[in-house]
């Protein structure tokens, strides 16, 4: 494994050779922020600057960014920037004032969203908004009982921190939480997703058996701490086991929402399921402080009756600025159909690297969301968590960012800004290949 003691892949350790710059810096974020802070790679980055698919280190250096979704339109989208100086300089205050930008936004959102989806509501973080879901979720139906997948991740307040297994063994404990195996199509095949569903029905029996009931079932609608699942059945019966069950299916759409999958805005749709509550993170403002939940009208009706609700920077007018911005430049740029375009290229170079490059078992490709799965033996499927971990650290040293996922921290993780081209697919695919032959030469010679 490939984990910190946190569980926490792609993590910098002590140890390494550096320069004594670096060394200092390190000393002094330690000192000041504390162990809870991680930092990526082997050698980590001094990042000062991003602009489109680029990030820039304080040397200069550019590294062609494969990672950072929550950069969704680019690094400082100009459109995103302007909005956001012109805003702040206007006003930046919160939603207990009437204003139109905010149901402005609201209206446009509301026509890419999965039919009867009809109210929003607006947090700072995916973590607050998923964090809300459960109290919405846990309200309506009386039952307090949540099913998460065995290696999820939705956020790190202490209720979410709760349904996020992926952040370690420490922070999944509660007894009114079943975890299920994610649909693994690699391992599993044309059966996943009807495997998936029985394990939800196992943990929805467990939970109504120890009196929990079942308020709900969130899942992240591409599986990408699990080790990013694509296909397009995995969810729906699962769902509908869960809804038949009197508890909510919530679609935590933080990283595959926003045309991430290419052809569907929202992660669920390419399912075929309508969930009851969606829940979108900070992709939505380029990067911005914003988050939002869409929920059916009358979860949100009976819950804001008797439960008061306010966030003060949820929805504040300068992130809602960001975020009309950042939605307007998807659609006017069609942001969607490059993400498909682009997505299936990447996916096509990198299948033909794996006629060439026997450790490739598997690649997992929507839109421009990838998940290549290394293997030190096809036959057996046998993760290959060291290399993997090799294989992103030597990119880093190239000048391309990714990271790890999966149970196994063996999968490549990549997600690419949605403004990606072919000239950046041929960039990746070329360090991708150079990096395979001298991370397998590294382990080799070891």
């Amino acid at each position: 494994m490939t984990r910190d003691s946190s569980g926490m892949l792609n993590a910098f350790a002590e140890g390494n050779h550096l320069p004594a710059e670096t060394v200092a810096l390190i000393e002094r974020r330690k000192a000041l922020l504390g162990k809870s802070y991680r930092l990526f790679y082997a050698e980590p980055i001094h990042i000062v600057r991003g602009e489109g698919a680029w990030l820039f280190d304080a040397s200069g250096r550019r590294y062609l960014d494969a990672y950072n979704n929550v950069a969704s339109v680019g690094h400082c989208h100009p459109r995103v920037v302007e909005a956001i100086r012109r805003q702040v300089a206007i006003l930046n205050t919160h939603t207990r004032y009437l204003d139109e930008n905010i149901l402005d936004y609201c209206e446009r959102l509301a026509t890419t969203l999965p039919p009867g989806l009809g109210r929003m509501v607006f947090t700072c973080s995916g973590s607050e908004a998923n964090d809300l879901a459960l109290r919405i979720a846990r309200y309506n139906t009386g039952a307090s009982g949540v099913i998460v997948t065995r290696f999820a991740y939705h956020g790190v307040t202490e209720a979410t921190a709760r349904i996020s297994p992926s952040l370690g063994a420490e922070s999944v404990g509660a007894d009114n939480v079943r975890l299920v195996q994610a649909p693994d199509t690699y391992r599993l095949g044309e059966s996943a997703g009807a495997a998936f569903a029985e394990d939800v029905r196992t943990a929805v029996a467990s939970l109504k058996a120890d009196g929990h009931g079942v308020a709900a079932m969130i899942c992240d609608t591409i599986f990408s701490s699990d080790g990013v699942f694509v296909r397009r059945d995995l969810l729906s019966e699962a769902a509908r086991v869960v809804q038949e069950a009197g508890g909510l299916f919530v679609a935590d759409e933080v990283q595959a929402g926003f045309y991430r999958t290419g052809q569907f805005m929202w992660g669920a749709q390419r399912h075929g399921v309508v969930p009851d509550i969606l829940t979108m993170g900070k992709p939505m403002g380029n990067g911005h402080p914003i988050a939002a939940l869409a929920l059916r009208a009358e979860l949100a009706d009976r819950f804001g009756e008797h439960v008061r609700y306010f966030n003060t920077f949820g929805g504040n007018t300068v992130s809602i600025a960001a975020a009309r911005a950042t939605l307007d430049a998807i659609i006017d740029e069609g942001l969607g159909a490059n993400a498909a375009t682009v997505g299936d290229w990447l996916g096509e170079e990198i299948l033909r690297l794996a006629c060439e490059q026997d450790v490739i078992g598997d690649v997992r490709q929507a839109g421009l969301f990838l998940g290549v799965e290394l293997v030190g033996n096809q036959d057996r499927r046998t993760p290959a968590a060291a290399l993997a971990q090799a294989v992103v650290n030597q990119m880093r040293r190239l000048g391309v960012l990714i990271s790890l996922t999966g149970t196994y921290g063996n999968v490549l993780k990549i997600r690419p800004p949605l403004i990606w081209g072919r000239e950046h697919v041929d960039l990746f695919v070329a360090t991708l290949a150079q990096s395979l032959s001298e991370a397998r030469r590294e382990i080799h010679d070891a």
